[in-house]
């Protein structure tokens, strides 16, 4: 004979799991890091199923203009997000800023990228890795930084563009270029980078990246949907978030 207080928590268990559900989530490529280790922590703490697709922003909005299943979209800006909130693809006052973006320019190379960055300027590179601009909020920041550097034309002939910033970051990481624009995050944990060498980019360079979260339509009903929107605002998510180098 099982006991009163076993069935009891047999009984709540099956409860749990049967309101336990996946939510389908875009993500921006340069929060591929921070959501798989926010991914463990969410199913274990809400029952819940994250399942993430990775790429860049902009060519998540032409997907879910198509009609992907996304019901969460993690973007890598806050132009995209409110865009599709404007065309009515999302759940109204469901939008918030998730994080602020840092953009560091980084060798696979010890040494090779100094505190300042002026290897930018030196220019005895072949290649230099960024984000594509039209699709990738990173790669918009790279052109941006390199515009008030003065060094567009300079550097023109040696951009290699990957279609989001974990190509950018692959190019460099595999020695196809030198050195290239990354997110912060792709390189850096807990206080400090954790391979190569980088300069982190000052913020008065480039426009700010807010990064923002919203419940797409697709989404309305999702009890996950909802539960991760929740669980992003929490103590756990933040500090996750913070230890990647982004700030909230």
């Amino acid at each position: 004979m099982i006991p009163r207080l076993a069935l009891f928590t047999l009984s709540a268990l099956c409860l749990s799991m049967a309101h336990a559900d996946e939510v389908q989530v875009a993500v921006a490529a340069n929060f591929t890091a921070p959501i798989q280790a926010i991914a463990a922590d969410f199913e274990k703490d809400t029952g819940h199923t994250l399942v993430a697709s990775y790429g860049a922003t902009g060519q998540f909005y032409t997907q879910i203009k198509n009609g992907a299943p996304f019901e969460v979209f993690l973007a890598a800006d806050d132009s995209t997000p409110a865009k599709l909130e404007k065309e009515g693809d999302t759940v109204v006052g469901s939008r918030f800023t998730y994080a602020v973006g840092t953009l560091a320019l980084w060798s696979a190379k010890e040494g090779y990228v100094d505190d300042r960055g002026a290897v930018l300027a030196a220019n005895q590179y072949q290649h230099l890795s960024i984000a594509n601009p039209k699709a990738a909020p990173y790669g918009l920041a790279a052109t941006q930084v390199l515009d008030k550097l003065k060094l567009t034309e300079a550097t023109k002939a040696k951009i290699v563009e990957g279609q989001n910033i974990s190509q950018a970051y692959q190019f460099v990481s595999t020695g196809n270029a030198e050195l290239g624009f990354v997110a912060l995050s792709q390189i850096y944990k807990d206080g400090k980078v954790t391979s190569g060498s980088a300069w982190i980019v000052p913020s008065d360079l480039y426009s700010p990246i807010n990064q923002d979260a919203v419940v797409l339509s697709k989404g309305k009903d999702s009890a996950a949907a909802k539960a991760l929107m929740d669980y992003l605002k929490g103590p756990k998510a933040a500090a996750i978030i913070k230890s990647y180098g982004y700030a909230l």
